[in-house]
C-alpha cells in the first residue's frame, strides 16, 4: 500500500470582511510511496504549504481527502513528524528536554527518554549542547534541535516546511547534508517544501511542481542521482539538467504569477 494518498484536495479560504474568497489549491493528486523522499516546488503563494499543513491535519481541505496507510488525516498525530522554518522550540527547554517532549507525552521510561535523545542528539551534532536553552544557540542549532525532536518521536513521515529557509547558505547546504545523510540511514518517508530549485534537487527523489496560485501539482520530475550525494554533486552535468528543467518550470509558473497579481 502506497504511504500517503492525496485524492482531489483542494483549499478555499474565505474571504476577509465580506471580500471574495481565495482558492489557495485546486483539486490535487499526489501519491507518496513508503521510504520516499519529495520535494514539492513551486512560486511563492502557490500553496505548497497549505498542501502540507492539510498533509499534517493542521488544515482541513475544502474538497477531497487525505489517507496515510488507508486512514483518514483529519488532525495532527505522532505518526507525522513536523518541522517548519520557525524554529517552534520550546524557550523554558533546553535542547534535551526538547527532544524530549514527545517521548514525555508518550510516558515513556526516563532511561529510554535518554537513551532515544542522546542517539538523535548524536546524529544531528548536537553533542555538548543539551544542556543549552534554546536562545543560547544559533539558528542552525535550533533547527538540528527541532529536526531532532520531530525524529525522536519516530513518525512514519516527516514533513518539512522551507525548513532551512532562515539559515545562511552555508549553514543551509550543511543541515541539507545532514538531513539526507539522515535519511539515507534510515529511509523515513519525507516530504520537503521549498522554493529553492537547487535544494529541491539534491534533497529529493522526486520533484513536485506546483503551479501559481490556485496551485496544483503540473509536474513530478524523477530525479535519478546516485545516493549517497555529496555537495559536489550539484555542480555535475546531471545536477545541472535538472536544474535547467525545474527553472523552465519554475519560471513560466512565476510568471503567471505576477501577472495574476499586476
Amino acid at each position: 500500500m502506497s504511504k500517503l494518498l492525496i485524492e482531489g484536495v483542494s483549499r478555499v479560504f474565505p474571504g476577509v470582511g465580506g471580500g471574495a474568497p481565495t482558492q489557495a489549491l485546486q483539486p490535487t493528486d499526489l501519491t507518496v510511496e513508503d521510504n520516499d523522499f519529495i520535494t514539492i516546488l513551486g512560486p511563492s503563494g502557490c500553496g505548497k504549504s497549505t498542501l502540507l499543513r492539510i498533509v499534517a491535519g493542521l488544515d482541513r481541505p475544502t474538497t477531497g481527502r487525505v489517507l496515510l496507510d488507508g486512514q483518514p488525516v483529519s488532525r495532527p498525530g505522532p505518526d507525522r513528524g513536523m518541522v517548519f522554518q520557525s524554529y517552534t522550540l520550546f524557550p523554558w527547554l533546553t535542547v534535551r528536554e526538547n527532544i524530549c517532549f514527545g517521548l514525555r507525552e508518550k510516558a515513556l521510561p526516563e532511561a529510554r527518554q535518554k537513551e532515544i535523545a542522546d542517539y538523535f542528539i548524536a546524529q544531528t551534532g548536537l553533542a555538548g549542547f543539551e544542556r543549552h536553552y534554546p536562545k543560547m544557540l544559533s539558528g542552525g542549532m535550533q533547527q538540528r534541535t527541532a529536526l531532532a525532536r520531530a525524529l525522536a518521536n519516530d513518525p512514519k513521515m516527516l514533513l518539512l516546511d522551507e525548513p532551512f529557509g532562515a539559515l545562511d547558505n552555508q549553514t543551509r547546504a550543511l543541515m541539507q547534508e545532514l538531513l539526507l545523510g539522515i535519511w539515507e540511514a534510515d529511509r523515513k518517508t519525507v516530504i520537503f517544501v521549498t522554493h529553492d530549485i537547487d535544494e529541491a534537487i539534491f534533497m529529493a527523489n522526486r520533484v513536485a511542481v506546483m503551479s501559481a496560485r490556485p496551485g496544483r501539482i503540473k509536474a513530478i520530475v524523477e530525479v535519478d542521482l546516485p545516493h549517497p550525494r555529496h555537495y559536489t554533486m550539484k555542480t555535475t552535468p546531471e545536477f545541472s539538467r535538472y536544474k535547467a528543467q525545474l527553472t523552465e518550470e519554475i519560471r513560466a509558473e512565476s510568471i503567471k504569477a505576477a501577472q495574476m497579481e499586476g
